[in-house]
């Protein structure tokens, strides 16, 4: 075992019907001025109703910027960080999924009345400069992890996205919820759920900062997640699987925070920019063939993490890691998400652009357990076609 550094949010609060006392726990940290980022599909379900019933209790001053989208561009952010000053916010939440969350940590860090930087300065790793306003991140979706990540990813262009690393963006509260997730779609919890399994499996094999306390938090969220997607899928009223959904993907999120995701995410994150395909879609889409790329130099791994998700199911005779991989393409199948980039009207003359702008995610790539070439990464494309 060698050395290593590991950091996760402060807090982490997990109740059934925890959300509707968020106002309280504002109050607990000295809130005067509050701020929620969210989304309008969070508003149309009505999810934050009792929250805001709760801060009309508490007597606590709140206002909703509802304006995120999915690849949130660097004008809503910039439009999120306005409003933050307008109401002097001195605490920021971020309510929904990963883009609302993601915007949540740059406001936090942009909209404090010390901050003298730009958005377009703290793109790349470690750029943050100054203090950053509270932040709580309740998540609404079993996926991202992005309560519990340094990391902020804005779309910057028509087709390209950037990535905001900073310790500083780091959440000082995580509060899960299973009740708000009772309410998503089945295609939803299948895609969001695939992108927790991909952070925790690439931050196991993480060529660089994988470590001893990234890797328990790894297998523990791979043994929840395996166990519980399909009944969620299937049963999205279940709270006790949803619960353990939410628990894996902010255990994975812990994972990948400290042993960074790799090349299934830098070949998603194209599809997403050009197609406006989800991000969990787009990686449950290249993950196979990122693992099978990968399995000449990381087979010990994933074949550790065969015997974690499929126990007593693996075979003898037969290779645990083409097994893993065989098993993951079964259970994406299962959940119902398509497996074909064809499927998703992604046509064939694109792909070599793809490979092309996959090869700028070079932040990721660097650590993947096995070096990819733009050639290597179109026969990914080519092969998930």
């Amino acid at each position: 075992m060698g050395p290593f550094s590991f950091s996760s949010v402060k807090t982490v609060i997990y109740e059934a019907g925890s959300a509707a006392r968020l106002a309280r726990v504002c109050r607990e940290n000295n809130a005067r001025a509050v701020v929620i980022i969210t989304d309008p599909g969070i508003m149309k379900l009505g999810l934050l109703d009792d929250v805001l019933a709760d801060f009309d209790r508490e007597r606590l001053p709140v206002v909703v910027f509802q304006d995120v989208e999915a690849d949130p561009a660097d004008h809503i952010v910039t439009r999120a960080i306005d409003v933050a000053r307008t109401q002097r916010a001195d605490m920021i939440i971020g309510f929904g999924g990963g883009s609302s969350m993601d915007v949540a940590k740059l406001v936090a860090l942009l909209a404090h009345p010390d901050s003298t930087q730009t958005l377009a300065d703290v793109y790349g790793v470690e750029k943050a400069r100054g203090g950053r306003l509270p932040l709580i991140q309740v998540p609404t979706t079993a996926g991202t992890g992005s309560e519990v990540t340094p990391i902020a990813i804005v779309t910057t262009g028509e087709t390209t996205k950037s990535g905001v690393v900073s310790e500083r963006l780091l959440p000082d509260i995580a509060l899960l919820d299973p009740q708000l997730t009772v309410g998503l779609p089945p295609h939803v919890t299948a895609a969001t759920g695939i992108d927790a399994m991909v952070h925790a499996i690439e931050a196991y094999t993480s060529k660089i900062r994988k470590n001893e306390m990234s890797d328990f938090f790894a297998r523990e969220a791979l043994r929840r997640l395996s166990a519980n997607l399909l009944t969620a899928v299937k049963d999205g009223t279940n709270l006790e699987a949803r619960g353990q959904m939410l628990l894996g993907a902010m255990m994975a999120g812990q994972a990948f925070a400290n042993a960074p995701v790799a090349a299934v995410h830098a070949l998603a994150y194209p599809l997403g920019g050009h197609f406006h395909i989800p991000h969990g879609l787009s990686n449950s889409l290249v993950l196979p063939h990122v693992l099978r790329f990968n399995v000449g130099v990381a087979a010990e791994h994933y074949g550790e993490l065969a015997e974690i998700i499929m126990g007593q199911q693996l075979k003898r005779g037969s290779a645990p890691a083409d097994q893993l991989i065989d098993h993951l393409e079964t259970m994406i199948v299962d959940a119902g998400l398509p497996t074909r980039l064809r499927e998703l009207n992604v046509p064939e003359s694109v792909l070599p652009q793809l490979a092309d702008d996959a090869m700028l995610q070079q932040r990721l790539l660097v650590n993947n357990p096995r070096e990819m070439s733009r050639d290597e990464a179109l026969a990914i494309y080519q092969a998930a076609f």
